[in-house]
C-alpha cells in the first residue's frame, strides 16, 4: 500500500451520514457540486479483505433514465428542450427496437453549450436535437426524455438499497462511445480516438480499422489511426504484479471476433493474454465461480440482449447482472469480493447534471454505479465524484499498482466512501429477478454486439 494514512469506520460512517443529510430526491436543474472530501486516501483500513474485484459493465444509461426517482439520488423528472419548453419524463421499456445515436456530436447537442469550459457550461437541453431512430413508432414526442418503469429496473432497485449508490459516477470519455469508454475501463485512455472505428472492435480487422481522433481542444483533428493501441493497461500492470485477471465477453457473427476491449489492444490480442484471459461465453463465468476459480480481478460484459442497450429489444439486463451478483453472493467468493456494477455511456438518454470539463476527453454524462460487497455501507447513495477511473484507482490502491493514465490518475478512488472493511462482513441476501442463472445458462448464443456506435 502506499503511504501509512489509515481511515477508520467512524470517520467512513460519519462521512455517510453527512452524504445522506445531503441528498436530494426533488427536482433540480442545478449542477452538482464537487464535494469538499474529494480527497485520494493512500490507504484505507482492511482494503487488503480483498482479494477479488469484479466489473459488470452494462450498457448505455444514464442516470435520470435508470434510477428515476431513486430515495435519496439526485434525479429530476423533467427536462428542457433547446427552445426553453418543459419536459417531463415518460416512462419508456427496455426492450426497444430503435436506439439514440450518442456519439460526440450527440454529446455536444445535448449539452448545449461548448463543451470546452473549465467547470462546465453544458446547459443539458440540447437532447431534443440528437438523432433516434423510432420514426412514426416513437413512444412519445421526446424519446431521449424518458425513464425505464420502475417494475423493469426493481434488481437494480434492490441492489442499491441494499449496498451503495453513487449519483456522481461519469464517464471518463465525453463521446458516448462504447468503443472508447471500454478502453478506459481496462486503460484508462484511448490514445485520443474518439467515437467508433470503421470496422469493429480493434486489431482483428487489420491495418484498414481506423478510428477518428480528438485534439487537445477537443476538436476533430481530421485524422486517424489504428483501432488497435499499443498501450499499456490494466491486464498487463496485473500480469507484472502476479495477479491473475479474466475478461469475460461475446463472439461476434459475421465478423467472428470477440466484443472485448481488449480486442483493440495490441500486446494482449497479439500476446498470449489472448488466449489465456479473454473468455467467452460470458456465463463460463458462472462455473469460474462454482469450481473455485476466480480471478483477482474480472470484467464482465453482456451480450446485447441482456445488455440494457436501446435497441436490442430485450429486458434481460436487470437479470443478468442480478444472476451475476447472486453468483458470487452465494459462492465461498462473498466476503473477499467487491462488486462494480456501472453503465458505459449514457446511451443518448436525458440526464440533468452537467459533466465537468476535466480534459480533451472528460469528463461525458452522468452513469448509475452501484457498489457491492460483504463491507459496502448499507443503504447510502454517496454524492461523491467518480468516474471510470475511479474503478481502476480502487484496483491500483489495493494492489499498489501504479496508475496508467491521467483519469485513474485524477480519480477518486471509492474505497473510502462506500465501504467499511473493518466491520463484520454482512450476510449475503438474494437479488429477486425475473429471469434466474438456468435463463442464461440456457439463453442461445446472440452474435450481436451490443453496441455499434
Amino acid at each position: 500500500m502506499r503511504g501509512s494514512d489509515a481511515i477508520g469506520p467512524a470517520v467512513l460512517l460519519a462521512f455517510a451520514s453527512m452524504l445522506g443529510a445531503c441528498s436530494n430526491t426533488g427536482s433540480t436543474g442545478s449542477s452538482s457540486q464537487l464535494p469538499a472530501a474529494r480527497v485520494h486516501p493512500a490507504t484505507v483500513a482492511g482494503l487488503d479483505k480483498v482479494k477479488h474485484v469484479v466489473i459488470i459493465i452494462q450498457e448505455n444509461r444514464s442516470f435520470d433514465n435508470l434510477f428515476y426517482g431513486f430515495p435519496g439520488a439526485d434525479t429530476q423528472s423533467y427536462g428542457y428542450n433547446e427552445s426553453g419548453e418543459k419536459i417531463a419524463l415518460q416512462p419508456v421499456g427496455l426492450a426497444t427496437e430503435w436506439d439514440i445515436v450518442h456519439n460526440s456530436t450527440s454529446f455536444f447537442a445535448a449539452c448545449d453549450g461548448t463543451g470546452k469550459i473549465p467547470g462546465t457550461d453544458c446547459k443539458m437541453d440540447g437532447f431534443d436535437r440528437e438523432s433516434y431512430s423510432c420514426g412514426s413508432e416513437c413512444p412519445n414526442a421526446n424519446p431521449p426524455y424518458s425513464y425505464v418503469p420502475h417494475s423493469e429496473t426493481a434488481p437494480y432497485f434492490a441492489m442499491a438499497k441494499q449496498y451503495v449508490l453513487a449519483d456522481e459516477m461519469f464517464a471518463s470519455n465525453f463521446d458516448g462511445s462504447s468503443f472508447i469508454s471500454h478502453q478506459y475501463i481496462i486503460a484508462a485512455q484511448a490514445m485520443h480516438a474518439v467515437n467508433y472505428a470503421d470496422d469493429g472492435w480493434g486489431c482483428s480487422t487489420g491495418p484498414q480499422n481506423q478510428v477518428a481522433t480528438l485534439t487537445d481542444a477537443r476538436e476533430l483533428s481530421g485524422e486517424t489511426i489504428r483501432a488497435c493501441f499499443q498501450d499499456t493497461s490494466l491486464g498487463a500492470e496485473l500480469d507484472n504484479a502476479g495477479l491473475s485477471w479474466r475478461y469475460y465477453a461475446s463472439k461476434l457473427g459475421s465478423s467472428g471476433g470477440i466484443w472485448s476491449a481488449y480486442q483493440a489492444n495490441y500486446n494482449v490480442y497479439y500476446g498470449p493474454d489472448w488466449s489465456n484471459d479473454i473468455v467467452t461465453p460470458q456465463t463460463q463465468f458462472f462455473t469460474d465461480v462454482s469450481d473455485g476459480n476466480l480471478a483477482a480481478v474480472s470484467w464482465i460484459t453482456p451480450t446485447c440482449a441482456n445488455s440494457d442497450h436501446a435497441g436490442c429489444d430485450s429486458d434481460g439486463g436487470p437479470s443478468w447482472v442480478a444472476s451475476l451478483v447472486n453468483a458470487i453472493g452465494e459462492s465461498k467468493y462473498w466476503d473477499s469480493t467487491v462488486i462494480f456494477i456501472f453503465w458505459d455511456d449514457y446511451g443518448g438518454w436525458y440526464d440533468h447534471v452537467p459533466p465537468e470539463y476535466v480534459d480533451y476527453d472528460g469528463l461525458g454524462v452522468r452513469v448509475p454505479m452501484i457498489m457491492i460487497s460483504a463491507y459496502a455501507l448499507k443503504g447510502v447513495v454517496t454524492h461523491v465524484h467518480f468516474e471510470h477511473g475511479s474503478i481502476l484507482k480502487f484496483i491500483e490502491t489495493r494492489w499498489d499498482l501504479p496508475a496508467l493514465s491521467a483519469s485513474d490518475a485524477r480519480a477518486t478512488s471509492p474505497a473510502p466512501y462506500a465501504f467499511d472493511f473493518e466491520q463484520s462482513p454482512r450476510t449475503f441476501t438474494a437479488i429477486s429477478a425475473k429471469y434466474s442463472k438456468k435463463y442464461f445458462l440456457k439463453q442461445p448464443p446472440d452474435p450481436r454486439p451490443p453496441d455499434n456506435d
